[in-house]
């Protein structure tokens, strides 16, 4: 067993001298003009990393390994058993078309600093469009292609794109899904609206094009001359991803350039223990902060080549998908959700596929965007023979702030923890007052400030919101809103959200959102929505809906409108099937629900009834009702 001597010695060093850390760690990166600062503080809390620095990260994730003799090496893979298709780039190749599209967008008026929203499938096209903008200097903000109009559009007119990248469609494993129309719908709902349309014709679907506003993605790079890489700030902007916020308003999380490339490179070989020219595969949509940095960026910029997965872990077309694709493509190291784990254990629980495949190749899998039960992670250890790490980490950190760091040390797995904290990473557990907890003690999970490059440094044109949000409630940390506890070994274990997003299948989403959706329809006087445990999405959300009065309708209908409602306002990706009419919510006597309560009903754990509840035979009625929605109720 490791001893953690080569663990601790790294970690003390990136805490007691982080400029010297992690300016070692920047010489993987090609910089155009050297940074004057490695950590600017003058505007603490808001830290820059690589201050004066200039970059381009484009060149460093594809024409510097071309320059340096891996232009015939391999660099992205797309997989789709969904299309039936696949292709494979070289470094070469995919930096050629990266140049030719940024060279559309630039054709189209795109220009340094200027916005490109990319609403696109799981296909070789979103990486090469977020590849393009970062060749340019313009930012990206991609957006799944799962949400609704309305959420596409809260994103258009916060981000002001100057051209819109979509496509015809996405497809699901039975059915083709339209993007077309609901470009236009969120178009429809915004007042500044983009100036171009860039639209992938897939062979499945062919959209409908409004000129002279859309032009198809090939008329977009016909004749138009390749665009060189502009070298940028490494404090500038390389995209906005926008995740919920509990006002329902999303919140555009800005990643820098130079830290974010520094991070990323520096994580591939410490954190995944990966070497330049490996496989690296992470089963994620590049919707998702784990797309952009682990499927796109941190494999590029490693020298790696990368899978890009159009599939499910069932389904397309049984529960061996994810061993087929690392046995045909050699894959070294895997990254993907519990969630994708779950589904395949329910439906091959002696891994019968596994056998079936072969994925010998394999040397380790990584698990992250959800706490990861213990059975899960047996299961996949013992199936699979490899180690098997959970880590945890944000859309707003960008990469891991704990884990197992298998390029430094391999030290033991803990169940149940996601590991030690990852050098940069000063994490703490604080009570309410902000002091210190002992080991073993739950608290709330913080991270003492300055964060390590790669972090977010702000909110896209919110700085005050990122202040309130992160940095308010415990002034010099970073507040996860995740409460948890550290063990007397180091490990962190990581318990529960402190706010109202729920985790569903590695996706967060805010409650709040939901309810605000579901107070919208006309039936409904108030409602709340809480994250009920499920065995293979982590939690699903479960709406509770007062009536107005003098409604005499059914309740199955109101229910069904409810559940129509939230798929047509924020989309499937809510996962929102599970609403239940109740005659009253339980509130505390100055009015707030009490949402942690019903949470613990209808996960079927013992509850206390709160002292400050207004009447406490109310909850009995909520349990009930949940029992009746197929959640059970919990012994006081």
């Amino acid at each position: 067993m490791a001893t953690g001597t080569e663990y601790d010695d790294v970690y003390r060093r990136s805490l007691h001298d982080p400029e010297g850390f992690w300016a070692a760690a920047a010489t993987g990166i090609h910089w155009d003009r050297p940074w004057d600062d490695v950590l600017d503080r003058t505007s603490a809390p808001f830290y820059r990393w690589f201050a004066g620095g200039q970059m381009n990260t484009c060149y460093n994730a594809l024409d510097r390994h071309v320059d340096a003799g891996r232009a015939d090496q391999t660099a992205l893979i797309y997989d789709s058993p969904v299309a039936g298709t696949s292709a494979a780039y070289t470094y070469r190749e995919l930096r050629d078309a990266v140049a030719t599209f940024a060279g559309a967008l630039h054709a189209q008026g795109v220009r340094r600093g200027d916005r490109v929203v990319i609403y696109l499938p799981m296909v070789p096209e979103a990486a090469i469009a977020m590849l393009a903008c970062a060749r340019i200097g313009a930012v990206h903000s991609v957006v799944f292609g799962g949400f609704a109009a309305s959420e596409l559009a809260k994103r258009i007119a916060d981000a002001r794109p100057v051209v819109v990248v979509s496509a015809s469609c996405g497809i699901e494993p039975n059915r083709i899904v339209e993007y077309k129309p609901l470009l236009d719908a969120a178009i429809e709902q915004v007042e500044v609206k983009p100036r171009r349309c860039i639209i992938l014709q897939r062979p499945q679907l062919t959209a409908e094009l409004h000129q002279p506003r859309d032009i198809s993605w090939l008329d977009a790079i016909a004749g138009v001359p390749p665009a060189d890489c502009v070298p940028v700030e490494a404090t500038d902007p390389l995209y906005i991803l926008y995740t919920s916020g509990t006002t329902g308003q999303p919140k555009g999380i800005v990643r820098d350039n130079g830290g974010h490339a520094v991070a990323l490179h520096w994580s591939m070989r410490h954190v995944y223990g990966v070497e330049p020219g490996e496989v690296f595969w992470t089963a994620s949509d590049v919707g998702w902060v784990v797309g952009h940095s682990y499927i796109v960026y941190a494999p590029l910029l490693a020298g790696c080549t990368t899978v890009l997965y159009e599939g499910k872990p069932v389904g397309t077309p049984d529960a061996g998908a994810f061993w087929r694709v690392i046995a045909e493509h050699g894959v070294r190291v895997m990254f993907t959700a519990p969630t994708a784990f779950r589904a395949i254990r329910q439906q091959d629980p002696d891994g019968t596929h596994i056998t079936r495949h072969n994925p010998s190749t394999l040397r380790a899998l990584f698990l992250a965007g959800e706490r990861c039960d213990p059975e899960t992670l047996r299961w996949a250890e013992e199936k699979l023979a490899v180690p098997v790490i959970d880590h945890w980490w944000q859309t707003e950190t960008g990469w891991a702030i704990v884990a197992t760091c298998l390029g430094i040390e391999h030290t033991p797995v803990v169940p149940g923890s996601p590991g030690r904290p990852v050098p940069g990473w000063d994490v703490r557990v604080l009570d309410d007052r902000g002091a210190d907890l002992p080991a073993g003690q739950t608290g709330a999970l913080v991270v003492r400030l300055p964060m390590p490059p790669g972090a977010a440094p702000t909110l896209w044109n919110a700085d005050e919101r990122f202040r309130e949000t992160y940095l308010s409630a415990f002034p010099g940390y970073y507040q996860t809103a995740d409460a948890g506890y550290v063990d007397d070994d180091g490990y962190v274990f990581v318990m529960a959200r402190t706010d109202d997003i729920i985790n569903v299948a590695g996706h967060r989403l805010s409650t709040g959102a939901i309810e605000e959706v579901l107070a919208q329809h006309p039936d409904v006087a108030e409602c709340a929505v809480i994250g009920a445990a499920d065995d293979l999405k982590g939690q699903l959300p479960v709406g509770l809906m007062v009536l107005k009065a003098g409604v005499d309708r059914p309740d199955q209908e109101i229910v069904a409108e409810a559940v129509q409602l939230v798929r047509d306002r924020i989309g499937a990706v809510a996962a929102f099937k599970t609403a239940a009419v109740v005659a009253r919510l339980p509130k505390t006597r100055s009015g707030k629900i009490l949402r942690a309560t019903m949470r613990k009903i209808a996960d079927g754990r013992e509850y206390t009834t709160p002292p400050t509840i207004d009447d406490p035979a109310i909850l009995d009625e909520i349990s009930g009702s949940l029992r009746k929605a197929g959640y059970p109720a919990a012994p006081r």
